[in-house]
């Protein structure tokens, strides 16, 4: 039967047509990406967190260096301290928040289920909280603090830890170390506080430190690396949850903030300074950026906020010491991994 040559042609075209159908098809599925688990790319493409007002934080540094990429911070408002700013990982209002390794402690043997990624503050030489008396006052010893205040930013953190420690090391009993009033005075009137005699010693670290120091008439009764010498203070948190569904950006989040930190280890002082007055700035968050021209080191002590057992032992021991846990009942091991960072192999 013959077929006139428009049917030919007409046929023809539906047969390309349908090829470049089936070809386009075909491509797309070759083009398409692999998914976030295969390839290596974040499951999430942005990280809620709480800021501190007037000064930048590592993982804002890592996205200021284009160390984060392709993931983004999302700022949700500002924490009113270490316990908290975890607790809102706790109750995933946050996904990444940071404290006092003693509050992780604490929240961890409470039953929450978090874990510490990274170290990101501590003392060293250039870095590091005073506890500050009068230059008459009549306190010389650990001693001469029962009966007396010490004033501190927030109870349940570093500052109370540290004191705590101190009195203990000290000899004195868990009944005598209670008979020292802890009082939660706002860190901008700390020094106020001490000098109008509401307080006996004062916390003061960073740049209330400095400012109080050249104003003379105090002096540190003891500070913090008189005890511990160079150590990590505290840690970021993600819940377990997260980093089981968010493998990558886990990875990503604590390799750049571990990258941030070497950054600002290794770069001169003055250009961090100026790389931080630089983000605030361009935040627009409305805040002084004046305090960062304090800043000094990172304090942290493990490369890249590498974290070690000694730096959660301490408070594990303190707090089986005061009963507040049972013997054994948190391990250090059991709190934190350091399996996503980028200096695990490398020496610290």
């Amino acid at each position: 039967m013959k077929v006139s040559l428009k049917k030919t042609i007409h046929l023809a075209l539906i047969l390309l047509l349908a090829s470049a159908v089936l070809l386009s098809a075909c491509g797309k599925e070759e083009a398409a990406p692999v998914s976030a688990a295969g390839d290596g790319q974040p499951e999430v493409s942005e990280l809620r967190y709480q800021g501190w007002t007037g000064s930048v934080s590592f993982p804002e540094l890592a996205e200021d260096l284009g160390y984060l990429a392709p993931l983004k911070l999302k700022y949700i408002g500002n924490t009113i301290s270490g316990p908290q700013d975890i607790q809102s990982v706790v109750t995933g209002d946050t996904d990444f928040g940071g404290a006092f390794n003693g509050a992780i402690v604490k929240l961890i043997a409470a039953k929450a289920e978090i874990t510490s990624v990274l170290a990101y503050y501590g003392s060293d030489e250039s870095t590091w909280t005073g506890y500050y008396a009068l230059d008459d006052s009549p306190i010389k010893t650990a001693r001469d603090l029962i009966g007396k205040k010490v004033g501190m930013n927030t109870l349940g953190g570093h500052h109370e830890a540290v004191i705590k420690e101190y009195l203990y090391r000290a000899g004195l009993t868990l009944d005598e170390i209670k008979q020292v009033t802890l009082v939660v005075v706002p860190p901008v009137s700390t020094e106020q506080a001490l000098r109008d005699k509401q307080i006996d010693i004062a916390s003061l670290g960073g740049i209330l430190r400095d400012k109080a120091l050249e104003r003379g008439g105090i002096h540190p009764l003891f500070k913090d690396t008189d005890l511990f010498g160079v150590f990590s203070a505290g840690s970021y948190v993600l819940s377990n949850k997260f980093i089981k569904k968010n493998p990558n950006a886990t990875r990503l989040f604590v390799e750049a903030t571990a990258k941030a930190i070497e950054w600002a280890r290794v770069t001169p002082t003055e250009e961090v300074v100026a790389r931080y007055e630089s983000i605030i700035n361009k935040r627009g968050r409305k805040e002084d950026a004046s305090s960062v021209k304090y800043w000094r080191s990172t304090g942290v002590a493990g490369k890249g906020g590498l974290i070690s057992d000694k730096e959660f032992d301490t408070w594990i021991n303190w707090f089986e010491a005061e009963g507040s846990l049972k013997k054994g009942q948190v391990k250090a091991a059991d709190l934190y991994t350091n399996e996503f960072s980028p200096y695990l192999n490398e020496s610290k």
